[in-house]
């Protein structure tokens, strides 16, 4: 049997790299697969990649950073499929390097109110869902960052640092309720997000990588599916770092 047979998984930012990484491997592994994400030409070719898999699958447009769009995303996919059973809350938003004591405040909204403030809005209308039927399972996508700091990166660092937080709290506060909520903190990961930058920038991180090389997304998503399956049945609360080795160094 598949890991993930007759469950109902609801992904944001499914339209590409991670999230689209996790929502195929979600229907390989038997999902009926929810792609989450603002409406654009690569939602169309993700759903296209999920209809050659085979099951069902739902594009719903979202806003992570507006609560009415969050609660009308998790509403439609319970009226469709009649439950949710998995959320991977993977929508986010990187960040311009740049000081604290020169900051723009609306650099430090923008960041915090889709990493971190969308991710609770996230996490509450999932929540609502899982007591209601009896359970679930969370999966916070975090950061590398959300485990240590790096220089320029402020708001960032403090919005990771903040869906680990949460994802902790979930776990004391609902685990007696069979939801389970665990994170991932990746570090650079070969995704769209990626591509802008200057060559040089991206053989710094790989020289700085005891791996010497960056993550890819089918590797973040295979860590979605154990955290998502009842391989970690046990796991409540935990945070896996996929790093290539740099908090051993």
């Amino acid at each position: 049997m598949k890991k993930l047979e007759n469950k109902v998984v609801f992904i944001t930012g499914a339209n590409s790299g991670i999230g689209k990484a996790s929502a195929l491997e979600a229907a390989k592994e038997g999902a009926t697969v929810v792609v989450a994400d603002l409406p654009s030409a690569n939602h169309e070719a993700t759903m296209n990649e999920l209809k050659a898999l085979g099951g069902k699958s739902l594009f719903v447009p979202i806003d992570v950073s507006d609560v009415e769009s969050v609660k009308a995303a998790i509403d439609t996919t319970v009226k469709t499929f009649g439950r949710l059973d998995i959320a991977l809350n993977n929508a986010g938003i990187g960040a311009p390097y740049s000081g604290i004591h020169d900051m723009d405040e609306k650099v430090w909204k923008k960041i915090i109110d889709i990493n971190l403030t969308g991710q609770f809005y996230c996490v509450k209308y999932e929540l609502q869902q899982f007591l209601k039927q009896g359970g679930g399972v969370i999966v916070n996508l975090a950061s590398l960052a959300g485990l240590l700091a790096e220089p320029g990166l402020a708001p960032y660092t403090a919005s990771k640092h903040g869906v680990l937080g949460l994802t902790k709290n979930i776990a004391v506060q609902y685990g007696g309720q069979n939801i389970r909520a665990n994170a991932i903190c990746p570090y650079y990961i070969e995704t769209p997000l990626l591509n802008d930058l200057q060559a040089n920038v991206k053989e710094q991180w790989i020289e700085r990588t005891p791996i010497k090389r960056l993550g890819r997304p089918e590797e973040v998503a295979k860590a979605f599916i154990f955290f998502a399956s009842e391989d970690s049945s046990y796991c409540n609360g935990s945070i896996l770092a996929l790093d290539g080795g740099i908090l051993a160094g």
